[in-house]
């Protein structure tokens, strides 16, 4: 995203915020330092940048290399192995297979199979790593997730669970690399794809990342909930959003109950498909995480997929489905992990997998991938920004469409854009 020379830096950061292109992962707050950007959660429920006059055009200048509303790029050609295989759509991998977690109550605590809570049991009961940083239910809004430091079993049991709000994990990245510097500790880092893109692209700025951050795993993500939509189905169900007290939406199954817990403890649940519905276009999701081009983690050593035919499961099979994970292994530092926690005995491996069986759980993100450079033609035709995405193949991606599928994602995107619908207001702390 280039710069006007009309623009002031709180202009320029705001643009990523207006163009739709904020994901809230919030390493703009830890890279400007809070007295010049800070999270908060803006009138439209989101958490976004609250920018002061404080905030440089260096500062932003910064930002804008690393920020995954501006620059999403794939794996760093140094952890490419010679024997690494390459999808047109899943990108680098290794091996892929399914696994799940060893230990059955895991398994059944997490979000599918606990294939990344079992990496983060291994990681720090073998002393591979001394933290995990990654994300658990927010203690201020609890439809929300929250930056969290898991250190023992019990801290990777807390955070189990997937976060399907506004989670600003990296807003203090810069202070966890300065404790991991003085305290000579190395971590793993768990979060969306989004946030291991940001966390790669500020390696390149900071080299503490590669020295103390071991690993960076990663789920293959379909997205989050708008907060406005979390709001709705509450709505729908007679819930007061005022009066929730915890919210976990998945887990205890496979892929377990949405549960929401009122302040008096009382409780209101409802099934996966209740809760997302049983199409995509139902999902509510923010303008960003329909276009994302990189909902598949491909800057992270691991990834970790659900495993359903056609992208969801159905009411019978979320019964009785114990879970599993698609372990996608990108690297050679997460080919050493998973084997060394399936022969620790945290991990289950089972059969091979292969892109095309990705392709047949995932088809949302196939196709979402496939229409990806068509759909950002129609959004910078209509004159917002685009993140850049070298090495993602986008573009080569488009040969696997026909014309028609080219033409109507450009128009759709074109259309979507002039009718606002990527649009956000200029952020405004709620209640300010």
């Amino acid at each position: 995203m280039s710069a006007s020379k009309s623009q002031s830096p709180q202009q320029r950061l705001y643009e990523i915020v207006e163009h739709g292109m904020c994901i809230g992962c919030g390493i703009c707050e830890s890279m400007a330092g809070s007295s010049a950007v800070t999270m908060e959660v803006v009138e439209n429920l989101f958490e976004r940048p609250i920018a002061t006059d404080k905030l440089s055009e260096l500062a932003v200048d910064k930002i804008m290399n690393v920020c995954p509303g501006a620059r999403v790029q794939g794996l760093p050609d140094s952890l490419i192995s010679n024997d690494a295989h390459l999808d047109s759509v899943w990108g680098v991998w290794q091996e892929i297979y399914f696994s799940y977690s060893a230990e059955p109550e895991v398994r059944h605590l997490a979000s599918t199979g606990g294939l990344l809570s079992a990496l983060a049991l291994y990681l720090v009961e073998s002393n591979d790593v001394d933290f995990i940083l990654h994300a658990k239910a927010s203690n201020d809004h609890p439809t929300f997730g929250e930056a969290t430091i898991s250190r023992n079993r019990a801290d990777v049991l807390e955070a189990a669970g997937s976060r399907y709000g506004p989670t600003a994990t990296l807003k203090d990245i810069i202070g966890v690399l300065d404790h991991a510097e003085r305290a000579e500790e190395r971590f793993a880092f768990i979060g969306t794809p989004c946030d291991v893109s940001a966390l790669r692209n500020y390696a390149e700025q900071d080299p503490r990342v590669d020295q103390y951050c071991e690993v960076m795993l990663t789920m293959v993500c379909g997205g989050f909930m708008a907060p406005s939509g979390v709001q709705d189905f509450m709505n729908s169900r007679g819930i007061n959003p005022s009066q929730v007290a915890a919210v976990r939406y998945r887990g205890n199954g496979c892929p377990g109950p949405t549960v929401i817990t009122m302040a008096d403890g009382s409780q209101h649940e409802a099934s996966y498909l209740e809760f997302w519905g049983d199409d995509d276009s139902k999902w509510g999701l923010p303008p960003r995480c329909k276009i994302c081009p990189d909902g598949i983690g491909e800057s992270a050593d691991i990834a970790a997929a659900d495993t359903w035919d056609g992208g969801s499961p159905t009411e019978e099979l979320a019964k009785s489905d114990l879970g599993s994970n698609a372990a996608i292994v990108r690297t050679e530092r997460g080919r050493q992990l998973m084997n060394n926690a399936i022969s620790a005995g945290y991990l289950v491996r089972a059969d091979d997998l292969s892109p095309d069986d990705l392709n047949r759980f995932q088809p949302h993100q196939e196709t979402k991938k496939r229409l990806t450079w068509s759909r950002f033609q129609g959004i910078q035709k209509a004159g917002n920004k685009v993140p850049s995405s070298d090495g993602l193949r986008l573009q080569e991606l488009t040969e696997h469409n026909s014309a028609e599928e080219n033409t109507l994602a450009e128009q759709g995107a074109y259309e979507r854009v002039l009718a606002g619908k990527f649009s956000e207001a200029t952020p405004k702390k709620l209640n300010a």
